[in-house]
């Protein structure tokens, strides 16, 4: 996430999640708001030509027109355009889960890399892996809830 507030939207209740979809930066408002400001101005436009300055025959030719549109807006089904954009949302959660790093996959590259039978050997390794565990826990105390409980503030890291 590019938002300031990442860590809250971990930590967010059920009860508590409004004020969060309430904050500006990043919201799904900011990035609609002037489209939904077009189309609520010209909805209305078109409800008071079509309620106050249409004569009968004008209102039946507008339904006319209203009805061939729609019979030619369903040409394209709701159905395929949902399942695209949900696609779309499981491929991104896929690529962020496969992203993720998981330690064990990089203990057998160092152990496999990383020469020695002796204890200056074992000693690079252990180093090694302690740095990838604190990487690890530093990307997942800003993501789990959990996490960020058991070590609240950076002394709680050292200390562990």
């Amino acid at each position: 996430m590019t938002v300031t507030y990442s860590s809250k939207v971990a930590n967010a209740t059920f009860f508590g999640f409004h004020r969060l979809l309430l904050k500006w930066k990043g919201s799904i408002y900011k990035l609609l708001y002037r489209e939904f400001i077009v189309f609520a101005t010209l909805y209305t436009a078109i409800s008071v030509l079509y309620r106050f300055f249409l004569t009968g025959s004008q209102k039946r030719f507008f339904e006319k027109l209203s009805i061939y549109c729609d019979k030619y807006a369903e040409q394209i089904p709701v159905t395929f355009v949902l399942g695209f954009y949900v696609t779309l949302v499981v491929n991104r959660w896929w690529n962020q889960f496969v992203n993720l790093p998981w330690p064990d996959r990089l203990m057998f590259l160092i152990s496999s890399c990383v020469q020695g039978r002796d204890e200056y050997g074992r000693l690079i390794r252990r180093t090694l892996m302690r740095y990838v565990n604190l990487t690890s826990l530093l990307i997942f105390r800003s993501v789990s809830t959990a996490v960020y409980k058991r070590f609240p503030t950076m002394d709680h890291v050292v200390g562990a």
